[in-house]
C-alpha cells in the first residue's frame, strides 16, 4: 500500500508509529507496532471490529501502556475504547494532504448526518428550497418561489421549535389504531377537523365581506374562525378523554388542563382581536370593558391551567416516590 499511495494517510500514520518506536528504544524500553483495520463503514462495526482486534493483540502482547497514532479526527473516538483496555501514554496525529481542522469538521458533519432525526430536520429544508427554486424557474414565476420558500421556511421553523410534526405523526397514527380498534374517540377526532375546517370558512367568509382595510379584514377572519377552532378543539380533548375512559375506567386529569387551556387561549385570542380593533377605532369605547374582561378572563383560566398541571405532577411525583407498603 505504501509504494502504491505513499502520501495516504494510514501509511503515514504506520510510519509515523515506526518512528515512535525508535523513539521508544532510544530509551531502553520495547515495544510493538499494531495496526487496528477496524471496518471500512465507521460507525458500530468498525468500532466493535477495533475492540475485537485490540483485545486479540493484548492477549498474545502482554504490554502495560501504549501510544496511539491517529491519522486525523474520524479516529478520535477511538481512544475511550482503547484507553479502558490498557494505559494510553500518548495520543499522535499525522496529517496528510488535508488541513487538521477542515478534516475535523468534516467528520464532525459526517458522524452528525447519521442520525436520522438530525439529518431530516437539516437536509430536508434545503432539498424543498432546491425543489421549490426548480419548479418556480421552470414555471417562469420565479418571485413566486422565492415567496413561497419564505412561507415554507417559516413553517418549517415553527413545526420544528414546537415539535409539531412529531405531534402530527403520534395524531396520525393514533388515528389509525383508533380506525383498527374501532375507538369512538375517532369519531370526536374527525369531527373536530371538520369544525376546524369549518373555522376556516366562516372565517375566509368574514374576510371577504369586510369593506374595511386589509387589517380589520384579517381581524375579521379570526373573529369569524376562532370560535369554530375552540369548539374543535374541545371535541378533540372530549375524544381523547373518552378513550381514556373507556380503556382504564377513569378520565385523565389532562382533559382538565387541556380544557381549561383550550377555552382561555379562545378569551385571550378574542379579548386581542377587540382590543386591536379598539386601538383602530378608538371612538368605540363601549366593548373596551368587556375586551379587558376577555383577556383577563382568558389570562385567568391559563393560568389556573398551568398551576393545576403542576399540582397533578405533584400528586404523581409524591405517589411513586412513597414506598409501597406489603
Amino acid at each position: 500500500m505504501g509504494s502504491q499511495t505513499p502520501t495516504d494517510s494510514d501509511t503515514n500514520a504506520m510510519f509515523a508509529a515506526v518512528r515512535i518506536l525508535d523513539e521508544i528504544a532510544k530509551l531502553g524500553e520495547e515495544g510493538e507496532v499494531c495496526v487496528l483495520t477496524g471496518s471500512p463503514k465507521v460507525g458500530l462495526l468498525s468500532d466493535t471490529r477495533v475492540a475485537e482486534q485490540f483485545d486479540h493483540v493484548l492477549e498474545r502482547v502482554h504490554a502495560t501502556s501504549a501510544h496511539l497514532v491517529s491519522d486525523g479526527a474520524e479516529d478520535e473516538h477511538l481512544f475511550p475504547i482503547l484507553a479502558s483496555r490498557l494505559r494510553i501514554d500518548g495520543v499522535h496525529k499525522v496529517y496528510i494532504h488535508q488541513n487538521a481542522s477542515i478534516e475535523s469538521t468534516y467528520y464532525t458533519i459526517v458522524r452528525a448526518m447519521k442520525d436520522p432525526k438530525l439529518r431530516a430536520k437539516t437536509i430536508l429544508p434545503v432539498a424543498l428550497v432546491l425543489l421549490v427554486l426548480g419548479i418556480a424557474a421552470a414555471g417562469g414565476v420565479l418571485v413566486w418561489g422565492v415567496v413561497g420558500i419564505a412561507i415554507l421556511l417559516g413553517v418549517y421553523l415553527i413545526f420544528w421549535t414546537f415539535d409539531i410534526d412529531e405531534a402530527i405523526i403520534d395524531s396520525v397514527r393514533s388515528a389509525s389504531r383508533d380506525v383498527r380498534t374501532g375507538s369512538v374517540a375517532f369519531g370526536f377526532g374527525l369531527f373536530s377537523v371538520l369544525l376546524v375546517g369549518v373555522g376556516f370558512l366562516a372565517g375566509y367568509n368574514a374576510y371577504t365581506t369586510n369593506p374595511h382595510g386589509a387589517l380589520d379584514a384579517l381581524l375579521s377572519f379570526f373573529q369569524g374562525a376562532m370560535i369554530w377552532w375552540v369548539l374543535g378543539g374541545l371535541v378533540w380533548e372530549c375524544g381523547r378523554a373518552l378513550r381514556r375512559y373507556l380503556s382504564l375506567g377513569r378520565f385523565p386529569r389532562s382533559f382538565v388542563v387541556a380544557t381549561t387551556s383550550i377555552i382561555g387561549i379562545g378569551f385571550m385570542s378574542y379579548g386581542v382581536i377587540y382590543l386591536v380593533q379598539y386601538l383602530e377605532n378608538p371612538r368605540n369605547m363601549a366593548g373596551l370593558p368587556l375586551t379587558i374582561g376577555f383577556v383577563i378572563l382568558g389570562l385567568g383560566l391559563v393560568i389556573a391551567a398551568g398551576i393545576l398541571q403542576q399540582h397533578f405532577k405533584s400528586v404523581m411525583n409524591r405517589g411513586s416516590s412513597e414506598p409501597a407498603s406489603g
